[in-house]
């Protein structure tokens, strides 16, 4: 058998995965193209080892190695997309470009009270209290 045939084909299927890796928008279907784009690797692997008949099997040993990496890959990639669809609703790759937790309405940062007001809700620099920083602008602003 000539080697043109399957590295022709393992080329195919690597182009294959790489169009499936840049034009995908669902994470599940990006690691299917990245499994894809490994076993093109793994079958030029074996049609090189049979080509050249090497005594050690080394292509064949690469193959076994990849194949391995691959199962852990696809295991620790699923369950992080699946943790990643619980938390935002969606496992579309465009929409989880950044890393940030969505903002949600009501945290401690925005409901927190000024340190100016007291716990009665009025200004504690009209009360004869400390005046911070910026305390002057605050209250140019109330009075405007």
């Amino acid at each position: 058998m000539h080697l043109a045939y399957p590295a022709v084909l393992a080329a195919l299927l690597f182009c294959v995965g790489l169009y499936g890796v840049l034009a995908r928008r669902n994470a599940i279907l990006v690691l299917m193209s990245v499994e894809l784009m490994l076993n093109a690797v793994n079958l030029n692997l074996v049609a090189f080892d049979v080509a050249f008949r090497d005594a050690l099997r080394s292509g064949q040993s690469f193959t076994l190695f990849i194949i391995a990496v691959a199962a852990a890959e696809i295991g620790i990639g699923l369950a992080i997309v699946l943790m990643v669809y619980r938390n935002r609703g969606t496992s579309a790759v465009d929409r989880l470009r950044d890393l940030a937790e969505p903002a949600v309405a009501g945290t401690a940062a925005e409901t927190a009270e000024p340190a100016d007001a007291t716990a009665d809700g009025t200004d504690a620099t009209a009360t004869g209290g400390a005046a911070g920083p910026g305390s002057a602008s605050k209250k140019a602003e109330a009075t405007a």
